[in-house]
């Protein structure tokens, strides 16, 4: 983006608005919990408040009747009086800054549980259309934004505003025409820092975006780093990665510009009220209208306005990238699952395995991968389903566990309706292995034990037995407590695989679906885990994305499928006379393994 393209704000306008101000009052309620912190923070800003005001009237004093009146005792017993003030002072900033900063530290608590509780419930669909490194972003970098507003922040933006209406008075009450001269500049600064903010804030939304498509492109190259190098993709990425960095660089610029030009802006603008101090009240000094003491107090109380008046210049800012920043947090915690418990939904309670589908159709967006799905599965069988890529099998594995809602029919479980059971107890009793194995970056322990909860030591090995894991396990450096990295990078294919299948052993359920390919793996590890199946099979329902001529010969059921409708059915002696579109999948890729077996 070039320089010219920077969005015109109207001035004022973004801070005006009825939504900007709706999410600030929604940000500020989540300090509501810790009114007693921030209630100390304000107090203690109050005294800094009072001790600002009476402290130059202190100086004041001392000059006047002190140094002008030659009075020793009083200038000794003064200056120790000062010394006292100050230190007071410097309590009450203690207690003002270690106050707010634990109430705002808890308020990015909050929002990252908020954060991280709303994305593990939220629906696959929405998992499906946002990038990761996107919702990174707004729980790393926005949350922190929303802590800096909710503590100093807020804080500066008091303590600038009341010290100026504080001050403007007394140094109006002190002298009238030196006081309206000094505050004159003041308006003029206002709203220069109030210009700036309303012309910064989307440009900083443009910042945080890029900086999200950044943390995008390092987490894809990161974990996709295998296949980059495989396909001898480095350069290629760099030079991908340079030009979204060269346009996050470009934008942080002009944010840098546009700071670095209003900075010392302010700073001129405040420095003119020094320059009217020293020059009429020099002159109303030499004149004896005022004391020496009074233009000391006039300086000391302009001294004490700039910092304040700065610090609101750049704080305005902070507030519309807050503004920025919590729009995007909210977009994430207002999101409603598509998938969640309906009203009244109550536990399955245990189940035999019967599984039905009805008349099911699901559309992803506007594209329809099922039609009218009809088939009944008794408890305890085993259904295979075959068919061509993209014609629904995966669909309808991801239908089961309540991934994704059908967006007609219905799925019953012992002829009851998934959908009016809480989705804790539906996918409690299903357990899932698929070809892409995902493990956590934990021990081998926790993640044959990651669905059993407080799983005894002698059960996850029971489950890597019967897994055909356990001897490879031990084999490790530190058995079951050797941590296998992250995704599982340190093991094989087929180790992966039976830890799942061990994951799946241990959770006992009574409703399995499979992904049973093993093209990847040699055949030694191919007939360990085709024994590990077995095991897991037995007793089970068990829906199986078949790949092996094996598996399609045991089942009592098999499904064809093609563009999202059920062609045939039948078992494999019955479709190989009956379907055309079976007899083609069977000689084009199963009977192939039973040449080579």
């Amino acid at each position: 983006m070039s320089m010219s393209e920077t969005p015109v704000v109207q001035p004022m306008a973004s801070f005006a608005s009825r939504s900007f101000r709706r999410r600030l009052w929604r940000v500020y309620g989540y300090l509501r919990p810790y009114w007693k912190h921030v209630a100390g923070a304000y107090l203690s800003l109050l005294g800094i408040l009072t001790l600002n005001t009476a402290i130059p009237q202190f100086i004041r004093w001392i000059i006047d009747t002190g140094i002008e009146g030659g009075t020793l005792d009083i200038l000794g017993w003064s200056a120790l009086g000062l010394l006292g003030l100050t230190l007071i002072k410097g309590v009450l900033n203690y207690f003002q800054g270690i106050l707010s900063e634990v109430a705002s530290q808890n308020v990015a608590f909050d929002l990252r549980n908020a954060i991280q509780r709303k994305l593990t419930l939220l629906s696959f669909s929405f998992h499906d259309q946002t990038e990761t490194g996107e919702l990174l972003s707004r729980a790393v970098q926005d949350v922190e934004r929303i802590r800096f507003l909710t503590g100093r922040a807020t804080l500066r933006i008091l303590d600038g505003s009341l010290m100026l209406l504080v001050t403007s008075i007394v140094l109006i009450v002190m002298d009238l025409r030196l006081g309206l001269l000094v505050l004159a500049t003041m308006p003029v600064l206002v709203y220069r820092a109030l210009y700036f903010g309303a012309r910064f804030r989307p440009l900083s939304l443009q910042v945080q975006k890029q900086l999200a498509t950044l943390t995008t492109a390092v987490e894809q190259n990161l974990r996709g780093s295998r296949m980059v190098k495989a396909f001898a993709q480095e350069q290629a990425e760099v030079e991908r990665f340079e030009v979204e960095n060269d346009r996050w660089f470009d934008l942080s610029v002009r944010a840098g510009q546009m700071q670095a030009i209003n900075v010392p802006l302010l700073f001129w603008i405040a420095n003119l009220g020094m320059v009217f101090i020293i020059w009429y009240g020099g002159s109303q000094v030499i004149r004896g209208e005022i004391s020496i003491g009074e233009l000391i107090a006039f300086t000391t109380y302009l001294g004490q306005l700039i910092e304040p008046i700065r610090r609101l210049g750049m704080i305005i800012p902070a507030i519309a990238i807050a503004g920025a920043s919590a729009e995007r947090i909210f977009e994430i915690l207002d999101q409603v699952p598509d998938v969640r418990d309906e009203p009244g939904a109550r536990p399955l309670g245990q189940v035999a395995g019967q599984v039905s589908f009805e008349d099911v159709s699901f559309s992803y967006g506007q594209r329809r991968v099922l039609n009218q799905i009809d088939f009944e599965v008794a408890a305890g069988q085993v259904v295979a389903l075959l068919g061509p890529t993209g014609s629904g099998k995966s669909t309808i594995i991801s239908l089961i566990p309540r991934f994704y809602d059908p967006t007609q029919g219905r799925i019953l479980i012992d002829g009851f309706d998934i959908r009016q059971a809480t989705l804790h107890s539906v996918r409690s009793q299903i357990g899932i292995v698929l070809q892409e194995t995902t493990l956590f970056a934990a021990s081998v322990r926790e993640n044959i034990a990651f669905g059993v909860a407080g799983a005894s030591d002698q059960a996850v090995m029971a489950a890597a037995q019967a897994a055909q894991a356990h001897d490879f396990i031990l084999q490790m450096p530190q058995g079951y407590e050797t941590r296998v990295g992250e995704r599982g990078v340190t093991l094989s294919g087929g180790q992966k695989q039976r830890l799942a299948i061990a994951r799946a052993i241990l959770l006992d359920p009574r409703i399995l679906i499979l992904d049973d390919a093993t093209a990847s793996v040699d055949t030694e590890t191919e007939h360990l885990i085709q024994l590990a199946l077995e095991r897991l099979i037995q007793g089970r329902t068990t829906f199986v994305i078949a790949h092996r001529l094996s598996t399609v010969r045991r089942a009592d059921l098999i499904l064809v499928l093609d563009h999202g409708r059920i062609m045939a059915r039948g078992t494999h002696r019955s479709l190989l006379d009956s379907s055309s579109l079976y007899a083609q999948i069977y000689h084009q890729q199963l009977k192939p393994q039973e040449a080579a077996s």
